[in-house]
């Protein structure tokens, strides 16, 4: 049995006694959840009562939110984050008190992102920038003892149905929740057609940086690959056309849940720590980058309060929340015939050809074999 219409934060996995829920990616590359043994099914509810789906309201805390800019005060911390590297400072500042972390790194030789747990600042190390990719959250998750102390990381709607999971056992005591301003997850056939014709060109690519400052804060949409064991690097920005970012900022490969069912844009946040890009006009002339971040719960502002090595100014929340996405997007028509190309396409393609060329056209001019 599939089960459709949900975010793929696979809380319900980890919250399920008889251990029957899988978490997959589904034919248009987003993770979602099935059950694998029906028969074992009690209908005891919990998968849909953590479910942030589920619930039209966010769990909110009421708290009235305080916005800051900040930046780490570790020029090599900010130069390698994707703006100010706050919340790897955060993190870092959180494993001194004796916490443990849960984020996301990326997976090299699968080419997925994926929740993991840290306990030293070298684990750390890999949750620096971002990762335009849904994440895989099962594992990680069911690692976490609710007993010990966390900071746990994630997309809006992971943190909202983690929180609800945590509010079950009556542990949220434990935790430091973050979340961020997210743009939507794109599917993962469009990362894996754009990745395979990097490596039909150049070799297996080794690492990755989706926003590399190489060119400044202010245009750092940078795809940054390091292929063939560091000796050949494909660098493609998005000012100049680059594919993925067209179809992702483009708005036009999310998953069906960022479009309509989004209900967490602006303030809407289950999390006590929300951070992102402080884009706007008070920034528009700095190049190392500069983070917004909003303490939204006394606990997350207390924790900001604490954090050792970034430097914080306080400002209107108007500001700190320029530029960021105010309302949810609307379904492109465009999308079911992408994704019926991109999962039926089974060898690497002109991806980056296709894309320039069709962007604007794709209803009308993209062929499905």
């Amino acid at each position: 049995m599939n089960i459709k219409n949900c975010f793929g934060c696979g809380v319900c996995a980890v919250v399920c006694a008889k251990k029957i829920i899988s978490i997959k990616q589904d034919s248009e590359g987003f993770y979602a959840p099935c059950i694998v043994n029906l028969e074992q099914c009690t209908d005891c509810g919990l998968c849909t009562k953590v479910c942030a789906y589920s619930h039209k309201e966010v769990l909110d805390c009421n708290t009235t939110p305080q916005g800051y800019a900040a930046w780490s005060t570790d020029v090599v911390v900010r130069k390698n984050c994707s703006s100010g590297g706050v919340g790897f400072e955060i993190g870092r500042s959180l494993l001194d008190k004796g916490y443990k972390l849960c984020g996301v790194c990326y997976d090299v030789p699968s080419h997925k992102a994926k929740h993991y747990i840290a306990s030293t600042l070298a684990e750390w190390q890999d949750s620096k920038g971002s990762k335009y990719i849904q994440s895989y959250t099962v594992d990680a998750f069911k690692a976490i003892d609710r007993k010990e102390r966390w900071l746990v990381t994630g997309t809006p709607c992971q943190i909202d149905s983690f929180r609800r999971y945590l509010r079950m056992f009556n542990a949220e005591e434990n935790f430091v929740l973050l979340d961020f301003f997210c743009h939507g997850v794109p599917s993962k056939l469009v990362w894996d057609k754009y990745i395979a014709e990097v490596e039909k060109k150049l070799g297996r690519v080794e690492s990755v940086s989706w926003r590399s400052k190489e060119y400044g804060w202010n245009d750092s949409w940078v795809m940054k690959l390091q292929c063939d064991e560091g000796d050949i690097w494909h660098v493609s920005r998005r000012s100049q056309g680059d594919a993925f970012y067209q179809l992702f900022l483009g708005n036009q490969c999310l998953g069906k849940a960022c479009y309509a069912h989004c209900k967490y844009k602006d303030l809407s946040s289950a999390a006590d720590i929300r951070i992102g890009d402080l884009w706007g006009a008070a920034y528009k002339e700095n190049e190392e980058g500069v983070s917004a971040l909003i303490g939204l719960t006394k606990k997350g502002q207390q924790v900001i309060q604490n954090t050792d090595r970034i430097e914080r100014t306080s400002h209107d929340m108007n500001i700190v929340l320029e530029g960021q996405m105010k309302h949810t997007l609307s379904y492109p028509c465009i999308m079911r015939p992408l994704q019926l190309f991109l999962s039926r396409t089974k060898v690497p393609i002109a991806f980056q050809a296709l894309v320039s060329k069709y962007t604007n056209k794709l209803k009308s001019r993209l062929q499905i074999p």
